[in-house]
């Protein structure tokens, strides 16, 4: 789809507003290709959970899923800078499964939102809990903001982890210990 002409010019402006010449040459065609890259950028709000969460028949499997170290890129909704990292994504059935590439997927459609790092975990969780209806799920995520590491207090080598813990993964202390092991 063609951007209108109100966006494209927004663009521009952003870019005056910067200090730059958006009739550069260098940046004649920077408005359009910005407004391109959005559409990867937030193609979660383009995406539906139930178009891709498809579940299975567990046949009697009652043991920790987990997909670890999915690398994934969001932005933050405060500054609309970039946060990136690895995510670690679990749950245990009790009568359904869902193939493994949805949970990446899932995360992708979250990710893909102006978001904070916390958000994306619960959301994660409780997408599993409704679908799935596990003993457990749990989310992982470990990140670098650009809002820490590019200005602000610049601290280049920081990274946030936070958790969303729901059922034995929040209440049975040796499940949540055999998570941690498995994600090292």
């Amino acid at each position: 789809m063609m951007p209108g002409t109100d966006i494209l010019n927004m663009v521009k402006s952003i870019i005056k507003y910067i200090g730059e010449d958006p009739d550069r040459e260098g940046l004649l065609d920077t408005p359009g290709r910005v407004i391109k890259s959005w559409s990867e950028l937030y193609c979660g709000y383009s995406k539906n959970v139930e178009d891709v969460f498809k579940t299975f028949d567990a046949d009697g499997y009652d043991s920790i899923v987990i997909l670890k170290d999915i690398e994934f890129y969001s932005t933050c909704e405060h500054h609309m800078l970039p946060f990136f990292g690895k995510a670690h994504i679990a749950y245990i059935p009790t009568a359904r499964v869902v193939g493994i590439s949805k949970l990446a997927r899932l995360l992708e459609i979250y990710s893909r939102r102006l978001q904070i790092q916390e958000r994306i975990g619960k959301q994660i969780t409780a997408t599993l809990d409704k679908y799935l209806n596990p003993k457990g799920s749990a989310c992982i995520l470990e990140a670098q903001h650009f809002c820490m590491t590019a200005r602000g207090i610049n601290k280049q080598n920081s990274v946030m982890v936070t958790s969303s813990l729901t059922g034995s993964f929040k209440n049975n202390m040796d499940t949540k210990l055999e998570l941690m092991r498995l994600i090292k």
